[in-house]
């Protein structure tokens, strides 16, 4: 699956399951871990372990194969490696406590859904 194709569906199935405030970020330039990094926030620790089962189950279906899946059961920020996507979903207040979006962009990130941040 093309990175482009895979982000958009990552982006979707977050969007789709009630995700809140999706960020893209393209760290192509800044890291050679991954090309882009989809931030969301998740309504509590069962929503996030949601959110990311939903979007893992989904790239299988399109046979991307999740290389890991980090911090499920009461954690308040999970992290899902696509590979070429890596997705962060966290609690509001983890989110606002790390800034993901400050620390890896420089200009603006990109936002999509129906909430920006």
């Amino acid at each position: 699956m093309q990175t482009e194709a895979l982000l958009k569906l990552v982006q979707d199935e977050l969007e789709a399951r009630k995700g809140q405030f999706i960020t893209t970020l393209d760290v192509r330039d800044k890291t050679s871990i991954t090309d882009y990094m989809v931030i969301a926030t998740g309504t509590s620790d069962r929503h996030l372990g949601a959110l990311c089962d939903y979007v893992a189950q989904k790239a299988q279906e399109h046979g991307v194969k999740p290389l890991g899946i980090e911090g499920k059961l009461g954690s308040e920020w999970v992290l899902l490696d696509l590979g070429d996507v890596i997705v962060h979903i966290m609690t509001a207040q983890t989110r606002e406590f790390y800034q993901l979006e400050k620390l890896w962009s420089v200009d603006r990130p990109q936002e999509t859904g129906s909430a920006a941040v």
